[in-house]
């Protein structure tokens, strides 16, 4: 597993911006949408809407703000010089972690990057080469992967959903 690290941040970065710049467009958006609902007889008419628009404006601003400090904490942590881990060493932030996985339809193997932001984001190898998601140590999978090594099993409760995965590398 040879992933460029600052690599997948900086493609993260994009995402998170790209995110910013939809929450703002949203917010102006609805802002505006709940303007032109504002005329004398539309306020009777449609001040459910307005409101309902105001509302969703506050919304987006807040999911910006989010988003921003998402950036910000991700900025900081890629300033820092990326841990080093080794092939067997234990799950930290920062860590690139193979696991697999039985199902219906055999074993699979999945990719985890622990980062302090960016949980649930899908991020793509070099040249497009396949697809890693994105962990926090806040979330289920990332507070069960943290301090494991290669070999250790996990098990996490998604959906309702008891999943097990076993850590086959840490890089």
């Amino acid at each position: 597993m040879s992933l460029d690290k600052q690599a997948l941040l900086l493609q993260l970065a994009e995402r998170l911006q790209q995110s910013d710049r939809l929450a703002h467009r949203a917010e102006a958006e609805a802002r505006e949408a709940a303007r032109s609902l504002a005329t004398e007889s539309e306020k009777r008419e449609d001040g459910r809407a307005a409101l309902e628009f105001g509302s969703l404006a506050t919304g987006q601003a807040n999911r910006a703000r989010r988003v921003q400090e998402e950036l910000q904490a991700l900025t900081h942590f890629g300033q820092a010089p990326m841990p080093r881990f080794s092939r067997r060493g234990p799950v930290g932030l920062g860590a690139l972690v193979d696991v697999s996985t039985e199902d219906e339809d055999g074993f699979a193997e999945r990719t985890f990057f622990v980062l302090p932001v960016g949980a649930g984001t899908e991020l793509t190898g070099p040249g497009g080469d396949g697809f890693l998601s994105v962990i926090t140590p806040a979330s289920p999978v990332g507070r069960a992967l943290m301090g494991r090594k290669a070999g250790d099993t996990i098990e996490v409760t998604l959906a309702g959903e008891v999943r097990e995965w076993t850590v086959l590398e840490v890089a």
